[in-house]
This record gives structure tokens, C-alpha cells and sequence, in this order.
């Protein structure tokens, strides 16, 4: 999908081409140079930043919608059609950042520049959402009266609205960027978008680092010496702390605005020749010499469903060289099944034998290797040498080679076995996969058998789904039971990254076997993650929840650190100010629950991540995102969860949305995997063939030097060619269509030109 959408940019600017600007916008503008693509940049042409792009499927609507110019008719349809990327005239975007959490906002205007004042078209949005786990929040469209926005309704309420248009335009067309259609726009119109979406902040070397798609390509810079170009962007930062601080890097000229101890917020904002063209990057860290942390409390809002009390538990260590980290002991569980061939597998072997040679001399490790059987490295766990690295390295170049199908258990139970008698190490299990299997539940239930002995370090679990066929709620939930940490990697070419830098996350543990005290006057407290984790250099501890009662003045916290003494610390416990811990912990809550409501089937634990969805804007499995358009000033039905009888909802939607057109967009859940890809190994990001229809397939046959020989062949398209003839040849030729009218085909013709 990617790659399509991206030759349809490429077609798309190849056809703007076309358009004449005048004579004083032609001395003031390069034209557009589309270079060649090659099966190393066949995704050249994906947004790195909000975009907006005209859906062209008639060659013949792209003109200048102010300066009509002579165009030479082109023949046929874009099948797919062409994406032709819109000007854009002012940009802004405002940035808010919580602990571990940014919510983005960009807003801007973008013209259709590239059709006919007297025709229309759709136009795309795309929204790409970071490198870290990022969810849409909404989009909002204003454009010639009429007004479109997102919304979340729970699949449930799907089929009792009404006047509901299905709409498959909304989808995603690589990992986290979202695209979606505004319909039938007029050439020359401005649109004013605004569209908001949440992202994880990366923690590394004690830093907090943002980085937001912001990278603007020549081709939407407006042409002409006139146009303004404005561009802002607003950042504030509230790290949650009440300590000092310290920004360390910052990719954009902004001037600060305010400081607090715990607080800044910058601001730039300025006329510019040319956008942006560098994502907007920011770091910072906080002023402290070794393990800190707090707890933040919360009233619930008074229209949340859930009126206990919310609270949020954090632990950092910004100065890593101040404490040991624990020694390892590694199991790597490397899916080899048929899905996995080509670059899934490349990647994920070069981050092993990367992550190989960073271990320590006195840490220990092993490799199995499973399809539908299992390889191992070795029969025991060996010290991680040069030497055995080295023949690691060789036994991975020989070994894993994609063929067969996948069972994850038993290289699960094999690992267990060969980490049963760890003592003064962490035990580790990195489950690499991207398949999807029958027995997931059970699988769940057994390795909950094997953490329940009651050892003083249990085997920690971590996984990496890689693709959308594996079930990210059983990886994530095999790594919340074995007390792990979980990634994704959609795409192939983020393994290699997301790989790494789980590994180093999950192994540089400075505090293992985490406990709070019992909290005695706090009634109904449900924690997410439902433990603590360990505490890493590579990754802050972070706990939320909600609960009932009264919350302590402080709360101490243990641990057993690297040289298995004691470890204890008094968190203080404090107010929340200007801190939405409702939003900054939507996502993680839904997540998790998602994952348990999949684990137990349970009903009523999914009709709550629903409501959760709905009152956060967080999507989930269990809602459908709905573009609602709003016509002139028509105010459109906010379709909210309410606590009022379920019949008497759905009565009052159906009388809200009477006139309104509400379309339902492409899901934004990841599903609970594909057992009939898995099981066909199908590798991951394999795009199925489009159906196209019969006609459009000819029509967009036309366009090209088939087409070409279709015009000389046409029995209408003879005649035309009998002017370019003499006298009998033509005489010839028009006597041969006239027979051939005999038996029809001329009517044939006719009827095709006319589709050309």
C-alpha cells in the first residue's frame, strides 16, 4: 500500500507539471523535478509531514484554476489515481508534553492549485504520527461552507445510525501514517485543516527526546513572489517532577517564553521563503544525581464514567554511571517460519548479532530458532565471549533460514528451562515474531504457572510483533504476565531499530523486584500494568491507576539492586497541576485492557475499553472512527457515550444525525492477529492485488503506448488517421470501416473512444 501510494505521488507531480503559473510566477519558481524512482526509493514519495494531496483520476480536471492555459487533451483514467500534492499556505503546530507523553496539534490551510475552477475532486489527508507509538485524535476540515470532523462510536452503534455512508478511504498506508478523503472539492478552494494525534516520548541516555514528522517538501511551498508563508510552532513542556529542567537540544529557532522549575514553553513564529524541510526534534533532561521519582494524583472530570480517583506512580535514573547494572542471562526466540523470508528476517538478524556483541563478558546467552520445530544455539547458556559471540554470529548466518510454519510454545518451554536455575542475574526472553498462533491462550496460562514459584528473580519476558498478522495483544500480554516489555515493528525497515533498542531497554536493569507498601486506606485500586517493572537506564518506570479512598502523604518504594542489596526510597505524593492524567495515560489503559479483555473473552471488560475509547478519543478494537460532514452552518450531533439507558442512546442518535452525512472510515485497531496469513506465510506487509474493473483497467491502458496503438487500431480512430493520407489509401480505409459497420463493431468503437 505504501508503495502505490507513493507512485501515485510520483505520477501526481509528474502531471502537475502541466500547470502554467504565468509569466511572473515562471521566473520566481523552479519547476518541479520529479527524479526517477528505483526499487531503493520506491517510497520516496510518503509524507514526512501533514500533507494534503488532490485524488486525480482524469488527467484532462490539472490546470491552474486562476490561469487557465491551453492543455492538450489526455486520454484515459489514473488507475489508481494520481496524488497530486496541494500548496500549502500557513502551517502551525502546537506541542504539549507531559511526563512521557506529547499531544500534537498542526493546523494549517492548503489550496487546490492543480484543478479546473470548473471541476472537482477528492482530496487526501495524510497524517504521519512519529516513530514512537502515536494515536489520531481527530481531524477537522473546514472548506466552502461545509465542515467535516472524526469521531469514535462503538462498533455496536454502528448499525443502529442511520444514513450512514461506508467509506474506505481511511486507513493506514505505512505504520503510523494515517490517511483519509475529503470529497468532491472545488478546483481553486482552500482548505483549513486541523488535525491532533498523541506520541510516546523515547528515553535515552536519561533524556526524554520528541521527534514529530515536520519535514516539508519543495513541492508545497506556494509558487509565486507574493504568497505569504507563515509558519508557527508553540511547545510546552511540564515534566511532572517539580525538579529542574534542563533542555538539551532543540532542531527549530524557538525563543522561550516562561520557565518554572518543571515547566517551559517556547514559541517561533515567523514569514519564511520555504517551509520547514527538518523534523522538529527536543530534548530534555532533569536535574538529579540518581533514582528519583513521585506519585501525582487527580479528580476525575466530571463527565468521566469512572469517578474513582486517578493517580500516577514514576521512577527515573538520569545518572546511569552512579549504579551497577544487574548481570544477564538471554534467551533470544527467533521466529524462522516462511513469513519471516527476505527483509524480516535479514533485519532481525542483523540487530541480533548487533545486540550480541554489546553484551558483557559476564553475561550469559543462547539463540532458538523456531518454525514449527526448534534450533538451538547450544544445549546450555554460554558466557557471552568473543569466541562465542563469534560463533554465534556464524551459527546464525548458517541457521536461520525462513521455511516452515510457527509454534511459539516450545521454544517458550525450552527457554524456561534453560533459565530455571538463574540466581544473581536477570533472566531474560526476547520472543521475535510475526506470526500468529491457535493456542495464544493457553500459552498465557502456562508461562502464568511458571512465574507463580515464587523465585526472588523470575525469567522477564519481552517480545517484538513484527507486521499486522501476529496478535499484538498476545505479545503484549505475554510480556505483561512475564513482567517484559513489548514492541511492534509494522515495517521491516524498523526492526533492526525497535529491536535494538528493546534489548537495551530490557537489559540494563539497575533495580529489580519493585514493591510498593500496602496502601491501607486506598479501596477498589486497579493498577496499570497490573506490577511494577523493573527500574532501567534505558527506560523509566512509570505506573498509573485509579482508586477510592485517601492516598498516603508519601509512599516508599524497594527494590534489590545489582549487588542484591536493599534498596528503598519515600516518594512524595502531590496535586497534578495542569497535567491531564486522563489523556496522558488513555492509550496505555486501553491497551492493556484490550489485552486482558482478549485473554479472559470477557464482554463486559470490552464494553469499558469502548466507553474508555469513546470519552478519551483514543481509538480502540472496539470503536469505528466516522467522518461527520456538517453543511452550512448545520451544527453537527455530538455522539458521546452517555450513562443514560443503551435504547434510549440509540433513539436519541438516530433523531440527532437525521439529514447529516456521517462515513465510516477504515479501522485503526490492529486486530488480534491473522492465523490464515500465519499460516500460509504470507510475509508481513504483502499487499494484495487491486480488483480493478474491466473498463478502468482499458481506460487506464489508453493513456499509455498501448494506448497508443489502441487509437491506431480503433475503427473510428482510423478514419481520423485517413487525413493524414492520400485520396485512396483513404478511400482504402474508409471502405474497410464501413464493412466492419456491418458486423457492429463500429457501434463498439464508438462507445470506447468516447470512454478515452
Amino acid at each position: 500500500m505504501a508503495k502505490e501510494f507513493s507512485t501515485c505521488v510520483e505520477y501526481g507531480l509528474k502531471l502537475s507539471q502541466r500547470i502554467y503559473y504565468g509569466k511572473e510566477s515562471a521566473s520566481s519558481s523552479a519547476p518541479v523535478v520529479v527524479p526517477a524512482m528505483s526499487k531503493f526509493s520506491a517510497e520516496g514519495y510518503l509524507p514526512s509531514a501533514p500533507t494534503v494531496y488532490a485524488v486525480v483520476p482524469e488527467p484532462e480536471v490539472v490546470d491552474n484554476p486562476d490561469v487557465p492555459s491551453y492543455q492538450p487533451y489526455v486520454h484515459g483514467r489514473c488507475v489508481p489515481p494520481a496524488l497530486i500534492p496541494l500548496q500549502m499556505h500557513a502551517v502551525a503546530m502546537e506541542i504539549e508534553s507531559y511526563l512521557d507523553t506529547a499531544f500534537v496539534a498542526v493546523s494549517g490551510t492548503w489550496r487546490v492549485h492543480c484543478v479546473m475552477a470548473s471541476r472537482r475532486c477528492d482530496c487526501r489527508i495524510a497524517v504521519p504520527m512519529g516513530e514512537q507509538v502515536g494515536s489520531l485524535l481527530g481531524v477537522e476540515v473546514d472548506v466552502n461552507g461545509r465542515s467535516y470532523r472524526t469521531q469514535l462510536i462503538r462498533m455496536e452503534d454502528v448499525k443502529d445510525i442511520e444514513k450512514m455512508t461506508k467509506c474506505e478511504d481511511g486507513r493506514f498506508i505505512k505504520c503510523q501514517i494515517y490517511t483519509l478523503k475529503v470529497p468532491q472539492v472545488d478546483g481553486g478552494t482552500t482548505l483549513s485543516i486541523k488535525m491532533s494525534w498523541s506520541q510516546k516520548l523515547i528515553y535515552l541516555g536519561g533524556q526524554f527526546c520528541l521527534n514529530v514528522p515536520f519535514s516539508f517538501p519543495a513541492y508545497v511551498n506556494p509558487v509565486g513572489k507574493k504568497i505569504s508563508k507563515r509558519e508557527k510552532i508553540f511547545l510546552k513542556v511540564n515534566s511532572g517532577t517539580g525538579r529542574e529542567l534542563l533542555c538539551r537540544s532543540i532542531s527549530h529557532p524557538l525563543k522561550e517564553l516562561t520557565r518554572e522549575v518543571s515547566k517551559v514553553s517556547f514559541l517561533y513564529e515567523a514569514e519564511v521563503p520555504v517551509w520547514s524541510n527538518a523534523d522538529f526534534t527536543f530534548s530534555y533532561t532533569v536535574n538529579s544525581s540518581d533514582i528519583f521519582g513521585g506519585v501525582l494524583l487527580q479528580s476525575p472530570f466530571p463527565r468521566d464514567f469512572d469517578q474513582r480517583e486517578m493517580f500516577c506512580l514514576y521512577l527515573f535514573s538520569v545518572n546511569i554511571q552512579s549504579r551497577k547494572v544487574f548481570r544477564k542471562d538471554i534467551v533470544f526466540l527467533i521466529d524462522i517460519s516462511g513469513s519471516m523470508r527476505g527483509d524480516p528476517l535479514e533485519n532481525t538478524k542483523n540487530a541480533l548479532v548487533a545486540s550480541l556483541s554489546k553484551l558483557n563478558p559476564q553475561d550469559s546467552f543462547n539463540i532458538i530458532a523456531f518454525n514449527g520445530e526448534i534450533h538451538l544455539f547450544s544445549s546450555t547458556m554460554k558466557l557471552a565471549t568473543m569466541e562465542a559471540v563469534s560463533n554465534a554470529t556464524d551459527w546464525v548466518d548458517v541457521n536461520l533460514v525462513a521455511d516452515g510454519g510457527t509454534n511459539i510454545l516450545l521454544p517458550l518451554n525450552q527457554a524456561m528451562k534453560l533459565l530455571a536455575e538463574t540466581t544473581d542475574s536477570i533472566p531474560l526472553i526476547f520472543l521475535i515474531t510475526d506470526g500468529a498462533v491457535e493456542d495464544e491462550r493457553k500459552i498465557c496460562n502456562i508461562m502464568k504457572g511458571y512465574l507463580k514459584s515464587g523465585d526472588s528473580i523470575c525469567p522477564r519476558i519481552c517480545t517484538l510483533g513484527i507486521g499486522s498478522y501476529c496478535n499484538h495483544y498476545f505479545l503484549q500480554m505475554l510480556a505483561h504476565i512475564g513482567m517484559g516489555h513489548y514492541d511492534a515493528a509494522y515495517d521491516a525497515d524498523t526492526i533492526y531499530f525497535l529491536m535494538q533498542r528493546l534489548i537495551t531497554s530490557a537489559s540494563s536493569v539497575i533495580l529489580a523486584n519493585v514493591k510498593m507498601d500496602t496502601l491501607e486506606h486506598v479501596d477498589s485500586l486497579e493498577l496499570f500494568p497490573s506490577h511494577f517493572l523493573d527500574l532501567s537506564s534505558g527506560s523509566p518506570l512509570i505506573l498509573s491507576g485509579r482508586y477510592n479512598g485517601n492516598f498516603p502523604e508519601s509512599v516508599k518504594i524497594s527494590g534489590t539492586l545489582a549487588d542484591m542489596s536493599n534498596f528503598v526510597i519515600d516518594l512524595k505524593v502531590q496535586r497534578a497541576k495542569d497535567m491531564p492524567l486522563d489523556r496522558m495515560f488513555a492509550r496505555r489503559h486501553i491497551d492493556i485492557l484490550t489485552a486482558r479483555a482478549w485473554l479472559s473473552e470477557n464482554k463486559e471488560l470490552e464494553e469499558k475499553v469502548a466507553k474508555m475509547s469513546v470519552q478519551s478519543g483514543v481509538p480502540c478494537e472496539y470503536t469505528c472512527m466516522v467522518f461527520v460532514q456538517d453543511d452550512a452552518g448545520k451544527k453537527a450531533p455530538e455522539l458521546l457515550w452517555t450513562q443514560e439507558a443503551n435504547s434510549k442512546l440509540k433513539q436519541q442518535k438516530q433523531v440527532e444525525v437525521e439529514g447529516l452525512k456521517i462515513m465510516i472510515l477504515g479501522k485503526l485497531g490492529v486486530g488480534f492477529g491473522n492465523l490464515a496469513a500465519t499460516a500460509g506465510n504470507i510475509v508481513p506487509g504483502t499487499e494484495e492485488a487491486s480488483s480493478f474493473d474491466p473498463a478502468q483497467l482499458l481506460m487506464k491502458t489508453a493513456s499509455n503506448c498501448c494506448g497508443q496503438l489502441l487509437d491506431r487500431c480503433c475503427c473510428m480512430c482510423f478514419i481520423k488517421t485517413c487525413s493524414y493520407m492520400n485520396d485512396r489509401c483513404a478511400i482504402v480505409f474508409t471502405q474497410l470501416c464501413a464493412a466492419l459497420a456491418c458486423f457492429e463493431c463500429l457501434d463498439c468503437c464508438c462507445e470506447l473512444c468516447e470512454c478515452l
